[in-house]
């Protein structure tokens, strides 16, 4: 599905990483023991990163602004975001002091667990008479935590006229105030949080009607979506897990693309579901786009 306008419509805000993706291991290791992994596969990551990604690989010009993780990583992602035609002129070099911002996943049992080091500011706050600016229609913000860090990233999106949608990622210390940022959720247009992560606000205080729409990631039991007091609910498709990783980054790019081009809630649903089926079959947040022939 080439792109055919040059302007990125999409811009996605967050912290990139580099990832680590361990796969075909038996169990997780445990203190004083270890664990072999059958396959080990370094790739660009980060909400941000795979949900630009995505949306790249729908046919949506996309912009991805991020602080890039330090040497010797840097250039992994410079390259794994060109093959994905993404607009990159808004990313910025890490710090000369920075340490390496990477994420080690580990994949098992249809599901993975991060371990993740972070590195500074997520992500520059960009400047709205840049060039690439201009032709902007929506803003993705990674995770939750990137906008808690840059909250004036939602004055800017607002005052470009600007959709605005947020993932959340999972943190220990911000799933625990679901009551404050119930508040910074309710000026988003789309909340995306998974399953696990909707249960942990819940319980701090968020409720389904703490923003215009919160869509939830259920993995293979589907994907839900609470509009007020509707509540649409789609299921999955069955399919092979290889790497859950990106999964959900998957899903909002395409249930984001439905949604942009204002499909029925079902649709857009449905949508998500279907690409982030596709995410679990290849190894990488990322990897599903080349193994179906999304990107040339």
């Amino acid at each position: 599905m080439p792109n055919t306008d040059t302007s990125p419509q999409i811009l996605c805000v967050g912290r990139i990483y580099c990832d680590l993706v361990f796969s075909g291991v038996s169990r997780m290791p445990s203190l004083g023991s270890e664990v072999f992994a059958e396959n080990v596969t370094l790739h660009a990551g980060g909400g941000a990163f795979n949900t630009a990604s995505a949306f790249s690989a729908l046919g949506r010009r996309t912009a991805l602004c991020g602080v890039l993780p330090a040497a010797p990583f840097q250039d992994q992602i410079l390259q794994e975001g060109r093959s994905m035609d993404l607009d990159l002129s808004l990313c910025v070099p890490a710090s000369v002091d920075a340490s390496p911002q990477i994420t080690v996943a580990i994949a098992l049992q249809g599901d993975r667990s991060f371990l993740s080091q972070k590195s500074g500011a997520a992500f520059p706050c960009p400047d709205l008479s840049a060039p690439v600016c201009r032709s902007v229609k929506h803003l993705h913000i990674g995770e939750l935590n990137s906008l808690c860090e840059t909250p004036e990233i939602l004055d800017l999106a607002r005052q470009a006229g600007w959709t605005v949608s947020l993932d959340c990622s999972w943190d220990d210390a911000l799933l625990r105030q679901g009551r404050r940022i119930s508040e910074l959720i309710r000026t988003v247009d789309v909340f995306l949080p998974n399953q696990q992560e909707f249960e942990a606000l819940e319980a701090s205080g968020l409720t389904p009607e703490s923003g215009p729409l919160i869509v939830v990631k259920q993995g293979a039991a589907g994907a839900a979506a609470y509009q007020g007091q509707r509540r649409v609910h789609v299921a999955a498709q069955e399919v092979e897990v290889v790497d859950a990783t990106g999964a959900g980054d998957a899903f909002n790019g395409g249930f984001l693309s439905a949604w942009l081009a204002n499909e029925k809630l079902a649709s857009c649903l449905e949508n998500g579901n279907r690409y982030g089926a596709l995410a679990v079959q290849s190894s990488g947040g990322a990897g599903w786009t080349r193994e179906n022939g999304f990107v040339p």
